[in-house]
């Protein structure tokens, strides 16, 4: 199932950059400056914390972070950080 979600993304990329959707950054230096930047300042992770939930919680997350092929600290986290940032979506898991 994963193999497919890759094929389909890598579909989309790719017909996306054959339509003329995506442009070559004009300055590619300096964006790659700027967006090291940001990256390192998103993913830096300095705090530590620790808080408790459901142990049904727990199995689901765990189950659908080895469903993503990640460590469920870090779907913890990424869900946090969306959260934060707005960009959480609501999607119904089937």
């Amino acid at each position: 199932m994963k193999k497919n979600i890759r094929e389909n993304e890598e579909k989309e990329i790719l017909e996306a950059y054959e339509s003329g959707e995506w442009q070559p950054a004009k300055n590619t230096k300096s964006e790659t400056k700027k967006l090291r930047h940001y990256a390192l300042n998103t993913l830096r992770k300095d705090k530590r914390i620790s808080f408790r939930m459901s142990s049904k919680d727990l199995t689901q997350v765990r189950v659908i972070a080895a469903q993503e092929g990640i460590p469920y600290q870090t779907l913890i986290s990424s869900v946090i950080h969306k959260y934060v940032t707005g960009s959480l979506v609501e999607r119904r898991r089937g």
